[in-house]
């Protein structure tokens, strides 16, 4: 039996997003695949050879760099934060849209401007990307590892400041931070495994379905 193609969804707000790409792609997942509270992680799809496994948006990029999934649909923060030589993302899915933004506390903003900043303390999943960000302005960045709830680092005293995703802003005003800076927009993207590309025949025709779908999507 032929070793199924698997592509890696991530979980969360996008996935509703990601159906419409994968049925105009040809592809439909079996029942249950959109339950939230299921704790079944790989799905079965009604085309044959095609499977999906649904993990953490920062998983996605791991599975297919190291070749357990050949293909996935993740942000460019991700892609941008971790660097994987055995990926190539050749489509921009045109889902996803968010923003990469440093927040910070109203009180502290009132009186706050960005472009005297000389030295920060920020909470983040982004190190490196919010290092980089603040480098190429001069600005010294002391990055605080979380993996989440970043909105408490301020009102804990971890961080004055946090770097994390935003995309209505109502996380930040329910818990009393504000938009500050913007550091990156954020679209999701098909990102595959380059060695997938050369031995799996399967692979570059599947590229062209989703490139296809995107462009019905648009019009």
């Amino acid at each position: 039996m032929a070793t199924p193609i698997i592509i890696a969804v991530p979980k969360g707000r996008i996935l509703a997003e990601v159906i419409p790409l994968l049925t105009a792609a040809g592809i439909r997942p079996e029942a249950g695949f959109m339950d939230e509270d299921s704790r079944a992680l790989r799905f079965a799809t009604d085309v044959s050879g095609i499977e999906l496994i649904r993990v953490r948006a920062f998983d996605v990029a791991t599975f297919v760099a190291h070749g357990a999934a050949q293909i996935g649909i993740v942000g460019s923060d991700v892609l941008a934060e971790f660097t994987y030589s055995e990926l190539y993302a050749p489509v921009d899915l045109g889902i996803g849209h968010c923003r990469l933004s440093v927040a910070e506390p109203v009180d502290m903003a009132a009186t706050d401007d960005p472009r005297g900043w000389s030295h920060v303390r920020v909470a983040t999943k982004y190190p490196h990307v919010t290092a980089a960000h603040f480098a190429a302005r001069g600005v010294q960045a002391e990055c605080v590892k979380l993996n989440g709830a970043m909105e408490l680092a301020p009102t804990l005293g971890l961080a004055p400041r946090i770097v994390d995703l935003v995309s209505s802003g109502r996380t930040l005003a329910e818990n009393g931070l504000v938009e500050v800076e913007r550091i990156m927009d954020v679209t999701s993207r098909l990102v595959v495994n380059r060695a997938a590309m050369k031995t799996r025949p399967e692979v570059v025709p599947l590229v062209e379905a989703f490139r296809r779908a995107v462009g019905v999507a648009a019009s």
